[in-house]
């Protein structure tokens, strides 16, 4: 594989990072203003969790077959090309809606283009920096929420300078999509030779210290629901004038620690193993879903806000970087595709659940209910995954 001479990094790491920086710039331009956007065509808590659920989970059976898919007849780029032109049409679909069940249809579609590329990609990162994974999966994210800072800043700028109106500004959004193809174009990927698999066999002969990873990743993901809950919980302590562009600010000021802490998060992974550092971000989110239950204050939810972009900067690269050390080369991409449909499946019922508490009890004890299955899941991971498990 070809190196840049910046620092040993990977030219296709470099790559797929700007196409998701653009790609990004373009998600989250739509991100923050989604569920205003929801509440604002009459959507309720329920529907809140059933939109979120469905965006998290209706990619997930095409990540695990096009991630087998991709291990089987040895190609990555088209199906990663593929996943990103399909977002893209339906951003622009979505930008046309008027009530809240064309929201329901176009952005549940607009992620199966996710569910296409993010294992054939994932894959392609793993496969670029084999000894660093960490770094590799860090500068990848990094990038990407780089772009989504942009646009969640891009969201603000529309609102409160431009008085643009919801539909315009998906319609911006979906245009910079579109560009993203660009970088994609230089991407190179190994030639590989097809893999005489099944789709039951590879399940079947993934290692047990992956099935017990993976264990744990579907109960963090029941305390992982719609950020979209997040942003509602702040909007009605902002003054009317900034009911919409506040909770933009503390998505950017998420966006900005996420940003900002992947990279380094995901060398401290390389260096004192992945195992350490998830179970600081699963204890840290069970605290930061605490203080989203008790505390109801803009200073507050800036601090919770900022405790939630470094979660993520925890968990999100490291649990792949974790699935590519524990699964054999050759399936690489059907297990992070195996990962991948199983959390996504799991935040269908979470976003529900977490939806119905908020309708029917309260806001507060949605995030109670979220901080019990985070500190499950820090029991588990502590409990099933020993240090010789770790291929590190």
């Amino acid at each position: 594989m070809k190196k840049n001479s910046f620092k040993n990094i990977g030219i296709n790491i470099i790559l797929l990072g700007i196409v998701s920086f653009l790609n990004d710039a373009s998600s989250e331009m739509i991100t923050p203003i989604l569920p205003l956007f929801i509440m604002s065509l009459g959507g309720t808590g329920v529907i809140l969790g059933l939109i979120g659920g469905l965006r998290d989970s209706i990619s997930s059976l095409l990540k695990v077959i096009c991630g087998y898919w991709s291990d089987k007849t040895g190609k990555r780029k088209i199906f990663v090309f593929s996943g990103y032109i399909t977002s893209a049409v339906f951003k622009l679909l979505l930008s046309f809606s008027t009530i809240w069940q064309h929201v329901l249809l176009f952005s549940g579609l607009e992620r199966v283009g996710k569910g296409i590329r993010t294992a054939p990609r994932d894959a392609i990162i793993a496969d670029s920096m084999p000894e660093k994974r960490g770094k590799g999966f860090g500068i990848h994210r990094a990038l990407d929420t780089a772009g989504a800072i942009i646009g969640s800043i891009l969201a603000f700028i529309l609102i409160w300078y431009g008085a643009l109106n919801f539909n315009i500004i998906i319609l911006i959004a979906a245009c910079i999509a579109f560009l993203s193809f660009i970088p994609l174009l230089f991407v190179k990927e190994i030639k590989r030779k097809k893999q005489d698999i099944t789709f039951k066999i590879s399940i079947k002969t993934i290692p047990k210290p992956l099935k017990l990873f993976l264990i744990v990743s579907i109960v963090f993901s029941l305390s992982n629901f719609s950020y979209m809950f997040f942003i509602s919980k702040t909007q009605t302590l902002f003054p009317k004038e900034m009911t919409i562009a506040g909770p933009i600010m503390l998505y950017i000021v998420f966006n900005i620690f996420y940003a900002g802490l992947a990279i380094p998060f995901g060398l401290l992974s390389d260096k004192i193993g992945r195992k350490k550092v998830l179970l600081i971000g699963y204890l840290l989110f069970s605290v930061t879903m605490a203080g989203f239950a008790l505390f109801s204050s803009i200073p507050m939810f800036i601090v919770l806000f900022a405790l939630y972009g470094i979660v993520y900067a925890i968990v999100d690269g490291n649990q792949r970087a974790f699935v590519s050390d524990l699964s054999p080369e050759n399936l690489r991409s059907t297990s992070l595709g195996i990962y991948h449909t199983l959390v996504g499946l799991v935040a269908l019922p979470s976003s529900i659940i977490a939806g119905l508490i908020w309708d029917i009890i309260s806001p507060e004890m949605t995030f109670v209910f979220g901080m019990f299955f985070s500190l499950t899941a820090s029991i588990l991971l502590l409990t099933l995954i020993n240090s010789r498990d770790e291929k590190l």
